[in-house]
């Protein structure tokens, strides 16, 4: 239970301070950056989002292995994330000073060309509901609905690699977005297969806590729900939110309203790196939050450059068990952004999957993957297999649209340069069953 004294006895701690685009070039020059990687810095950043905050900065970030420490590169925009060409561009616009509708233009059509909504996200996962669609609603596996709360629709800080980068780049055609709380309940109520909500972003993490408790308040009631979850990275990039914010405690009373509704409150929290897991403010963070009843499942992709070793995932599901939280997911990242820049080999991303699960305890053996959140489900690398002479990728779907195939193996050639669904071929079939 949360302690209504503890405010008394707690330091207030620091503000929330955001650092954005305008602060990128003092801030790479700290990265020890020369001008000319300072202003490619600033072209990337004119089409990808870029936002991070002191904490991050002063607590997580080692300067003085910048620009290769991997917070920094988890965080900071790298100039070679996008085409050579089209960073030369966009920086000889910026060393010009051009218009800012020109600059806007081009990083426009930049973003174009990195497929912003991966998987059919709009045209397959939005469900029309009496007289339209639901706005920030998204229904892809029949027991769980995705909300994408408006006021939830920016980050602590941001992930170079995030897949909903198309989030935060001030376009309103590609936002996913919605503010009615009620219109949700009624889906919910006409779909009964649904059992799990998840609030999604952005980050549900930055809302406050009478905000946020808009969205939750109306599903309390409702019998047919056994979770609502909260995908969120805040416990890695401001962790004060549920120590030191002015809500804190508020919004701890409210997790416990939750599951005293007989709901499984669970955070899906984002940790990239083990660093992540070692300020002190980050176990108390944690520690208040399971002392709610919520359950913490941790969860995040396999990202070239910055995690892609076996000691750090397993240094990471170690800790993670040893704090009460429960891994959960390593994901591929998804076919969008600067994907070839982070991506890792399905071949190598098996790799390491196993060579982390194999030393840890059967207690963090609850992670899956290598997973990919492709378009037609969650599809989950086993394993690489020599069958018949035939070497092969074993593969299942851990969800699927068609829930039939949840649990089937399938199989396909192996490829060590695929790094997705849709670059494999089938082996032992003239097609995959999804097709």
């Amino acid at each position: 239970m949360v302690n209504d004294a503890a405010p008394a006895t707690r330091p207030a701690g620091r503000k929330f301070r955001a650092f954005t685009a305008k602060h990128l070039d003092e801030l790479t020059a700290r990265a020890g950056l020369t001008p000319d990687q300072r202003l490619a810095t600033r072209a990337v950043a004119a089409v990808l989002p870029f936002r991070t905050n002191a904490y991050v900065i002063e607590e997580l970030i080692d300067w003085s292995a910048a620009p290769d420490d991997p917070i920094y590169r988890l965080v900071f925009p790298q100039p070679d994330m996008l085409p050579a060409e089209d960073v030369a561009h966009l920086s000889d616009l910026l060393r010009r000073e051009a218009p800012a509708a020109e600059v806007e233009a081009a990083a426009h059509a930049v973003r174009m060309r990195l497929n912003p909504h991966p998987a059919g996200q709009l045209e397959l996962n939005v469900p029309s509901f009496g007289d339209g669609r639901i706005p920030g609603m998204q229904h892809k596996y029949d027991e769980t609905v995705l909300y994408f709360p408006k006021q939830g629709q920016t980050c602590h800080a941001y992930c170079t690699y995030c897949f909903r980068w198309a989030q935060f780049v001030g376009e309103p055609d590609l936002k996913m977005a919605g503010d009615e709380p009620a219109r949700l309940r009624e889906y919910l109520l006409a779909h009964p297969e649904v059992t799990s909500v998840l609030f999604t972003g952005g980050d549900a993490m930055i809302m406050g806590e009478p905000v946020l408790r808009r969205y939750l308040e109306p599903l309390l009631d409702l019998e047919q729900l056994e979770s609502i979850r909260i995908g969120t990275k805040s416990l890695a990039y401001w962790p004060q939110k549920f120590v030191t914010d002015p809500d804190a405690d508020a919004m701890l009373r409210m997790f416990e309203q939750v599951v005293e509704s007989g709901k499984n409150l669970a955070f899906m929290a984002h940790f990239t790196h083990p660093r992540e897991l070692e300020p002190l403010v980050l176990a108390e963070a944690v520690r208040r939050i399971r002392d709610t009843g919520a359950v913490l499942r941790t969860q995040a992709p396999l990202i070239r450059s910055i995690n892609d070793d076996p000691e750090v995932w397993e240094g990471m599901w170690r800790t993670q068990t040893r704090m009460g939280m429960v891994p959960y997911y390593m994901f591929v990242e998804r076919d969008t952004g600067p994907r070839d820049y982070f991506a890792v080999p399905l071949a190598r991303a098996y790799e390491v999957f196993r060579d982390a699960y194999k030393n840890v305890s059967g207690l963090s053996r609850t992670v899956r993957g290598p997973s990919m959140s492709a378009t037609p489900g969650k599809v989950c690398v086993d394993g690489v297999l020599e069958i018949a002479g035939e070497k092969v990728f074993a593969l299942h779907f851990i969800q699927a649209r068609n829930d039939d195939l949840v649990g089937k193996p399938f199989f396909a050639k192996y490829d060590p340069e695929a790094i997705w669904l849709d670059e494999l071929k089938p082996a032992f079939a003239d097609r995959f069953p999804f097709e």
